[in-house]
């Protein structure tokens, strides 16, 4: 690839860095192509490319409170794993890989057939419950669904649980942007982390 052709991706690649970060695309895909429309290219930067542009103008733009929340929504989602232990929770996302920027929630994996059971745990505990909705993907051909629960913390950082079912439990999926297994971290690997490498990172090298 020439010079120009590498110039012309790192600007597409930071283009659709911008639109995502700025909240204008939430798709990797749709800022993308709206990035390569921009500049006339006829190719597309790949998710890692733009993945890395984002945490840069993350590190840029918010500095020494990014490292700071980081480990507050680490903390905070310990609490919500704790209060959630009995379904397997799992935290996954920009909080356990260390990437959040400032629109970051929580994400957290939990394995139960019976959404409303999830529900219902997080209520008793006094979690305020935002929304609840059912998900379906495609990949490769195949239909999933996973059932979404929104909710907000205390200190108004907000989460997002999504509940599979039992029998999906035991399946690693491979993740879209990085391209490794989504292996998260359970309750004791979480507590680890924040105990010896608070600000550790869980990216490919």
């Amino acid at each position: 690839m020439d010079t120009t052709s590498v110039s012309l991706r790192e600007k597409v690649a930071k283009e659709a860095a911008n639109l995502i970060y700025a909240g204008i695309e939430k798709e990797f895909k749709q800022a993308k192509l709206k990035a390569a429309k921009t500049f006339g290219a006829h190719f597309l930067p790949t998710n890692l490319e733009v993945a890395l542009e984002i945490d840069r103008l993350a590190e840029e733009r918010e500095g020494s409170a990014r490292q700071e929340r980081l480990v507050k929504m680490r903390q905070d989602a310990l609490i919500l794993m704790h209060i959630l232990k009995e379904h397997s929770p799992l935290l996954i996302g920009s909080v356990w890989r260390g990437t959040i920027h400032y629109a970051s929630d929580i994400d957290i994996a939990v394995c139960h057939n019976e959404p409303a059971d999830v529900m219902d745990t997080l209520r008793r505990s006094g979690v305020k419950l935002v929304q609840a909705e059912r998900v379906t993907v495609t990949k490769k051909g195949k239909r999933k669904g996973s059932f979404h629960i929104y909710v907000e913390l205390l200190d108004k950082e907000k989460a997002e649980i999504k509940v599979v079912q039992s029998s999906e439990a035991s399946r690693k999926e491979k993740c879209g942007i990085y391209g490794d297994q989504i292996r998260g971290l359970n309750i004791k690997e979480l507590e680890r982390m924040l105990r010896e490498n608070p600000l550790q990172r869980v990216v490919p090298s």
